[in-house]
């Protein structure tokens, strides 16, 4: 249940972000819930690996570098998804990199409060 009930607040932080930013698009609903796990999948294996390779120069930029292999992470994602998702260029997905962390902070901070 709550693996559903995080995916269905994925798909929302999706929807709003890519409303919110006028150079992002996403096809739906359910393709904001796809992209979310999709960004998700990418960022954990490929991203995670990046993020270990170039882990003393993320030390040194006070994790900068990690940041912009989310922003790169969210490029790849629309590559993958074709037209379902789309994002038009690296200051656009900088811009939805922010407002998705943004969001995601304030919904778990919502859900922390309730429990």
């Amino acid at each position: 249940m709550r693996f559903i009930l995080s995916l269905l607040l994925t798909g929302l932080v999706v929807a709003i972000a890519a409303f919110v930013i006028p150079g992002v698009q996403v096809a739906g609903f359910g393709w904001a819930i796809i992209t979310g796990l999709v960004i998700g999948l990418v960022n954990a294996i490929i991203g995670g690996v990046l993020r270990l390779f170039t882990f003393p120069l993320n030390w040194l930029t006070f994790g900068l570098i990690s940041f912009i292999i989310t922003v790169l992470m969210i490029m790849l994602t629309d590559t993958l998804m074709g037209t379902k998702f789309d994002v038009n260029g690296f200051w656009n997905a900088t811009l939805f990199a922010i407002v998705v962390a943004i969001l995601e902070m304030i919904i778990s901070n919502m859900r922390s409060e309730k429990s």
